[in-house]
């Protein structure tokens, strides 16, 4: 009889249960360990965010009171650079910072001036900062300063209608200004009127037709009549000329009608200046150029002068003779300006 053996090893036959079993215990064991290795982790992260530090504070103006959106730099020695903006209760806070580490702390706001200042903050420290006080700055005003060269123009004439020769005879159309400020239109026909209506004017233009007079010039009768035509025509011609070349021209031809006191140098630099103004003036842009207005004014009050002088003496001859006689009175007066009466003229203040 033969038998037959079945052999089964017990250590290579797993069964179901004891697979389920191993699971339970792998699952359960892997558990644990999570659960003890967690608190160890979350341990070590509290620990290396408690090393950090923070800074916060409250910046005010002079008068303590708050200031809103300030801006707020904290640079480190590397050039990184935190940036915040100060609350409506003027306060700011920085977290995380990294203890140990100079730190450079600015604060900046419109109408306040800059306050900075160096920090350092410990491991795990909260520091607070106090007296973070922005000085108000004084507003600060563009101011600008107009030059108006009409305005100065203005002093400076009113000052020359003041100018008199023995504190009477009106001397306005001298300026002794180094560098006087041209005249406008306006100006040039002021002084003209003020030159014509003044009493003086009379007088000298009455005083010319007395020494022609006693000195036979012009082919008037003597006596009263006579004497009351010259002093006319003189009347006339003075004011022709004084109009037309001390306000007329100059004023198209922007020229300027005054005689330019030079006062300095040698005496004869000084009298070619005299003799040459009548010839020469300065224009409104402030350059030398031919006295149009002088020849100009004197031309035609010396034509003019053919309507109401004697017969015999009208024509040509009668207006160079005139225009001769007029710049020949301006060279002896630019040389009297320059010389003499200067010294007798009170002069003006603006």
């Amino acid at each position: 009889m033969s038998t037959t053996h079945n052999y089964s090893d017990a250590s290579c036959h797993w069964s179901p249960g004891k697979v389920l079993n191993l699971t339970l215990f792998l699952v359960f064991a892997l558990a644990g360990g999570l659960i003890l290795v967690a608190p160890a982790s979350g341990q070590s992260f509290e620990s290396a965010n408690t090393n950090m530090g923070s800074i916060q504070g409250i910046a005010v103006d002079s008068n303590n009171d708050p200031v809103p959106d300030a801006r707020v730099a904290l640079q480190g020695p590397d050039g990184n650079r935190l940036t915040v903006v100060t609350k409506d209760d003027g306060t700011f806070s920085f977290h995380d910072v990294t203890p140990g580490v100079s730190y450079k702390l600015a604060i900046t706001a419109e109408g306040l001036a800059d306050w900075n200042s160096s920090i350092t903050v410990e491991p795990g420290e909260n520091k607070t900062l106090a007296d973070i006080q922005l000085r108000i700055v004084a507003a600060r005003r563009a101011v600008t300063v107009t030059y108006s060269s009409k305005e100065v123009a203005a002093q400076q004439l009113k000052a020359e209608e003041h100018q008199r020769v023995l504190g009477f005879i009106p001397n306005i159309y001298v300026t002794y200004e180094p560098h006087p400020e041209p005249l406008t239109a306006g100006m040039k026909f002021h002084l003209a009127y003020k030159g014509l209506t003044h009493p003086t004017f009379f007088a000298f233009e009455g005083l010319w037709a007395g020494v022609e007079q006693a000195s036979h010039i012009t082919d008037y009768r003597q006596g009263a009549r006579g004497y009351g035509e010259r002093f006319g025509a003189a009347l006339a011609s003075g004011t022709s000329e004084a109009f037309v070349g001390n306000a007329v021209l100059p004023s198209l031809l922007h020229q300027d009608p005054r005689y330019f006191y030079e006062g300095t140098g040698t005496k004869g630099s000084r009298a070619w200046h005299a003799i040459a103004a009548p010839f020469v003036c300065k224009g409104d842009n402030g350059k030398w150029q031919p006295n149009y207005s002088q020849w100009g004014g004197s031309l035609i009050s010396a034509s003019l002068s053919n309507t109401y002088y004697p017969d015999s003496e009208r024509g040509p001859g009668l207006v160079f003779k005139n225009f001769g006689t007029s710049m020949g009175l301006h060279v002896a007066l630019g040389l009297a300006q320059e010389f003499l009466l200067g010294r007798f003229t009170s002069r003006g203040r603006h």
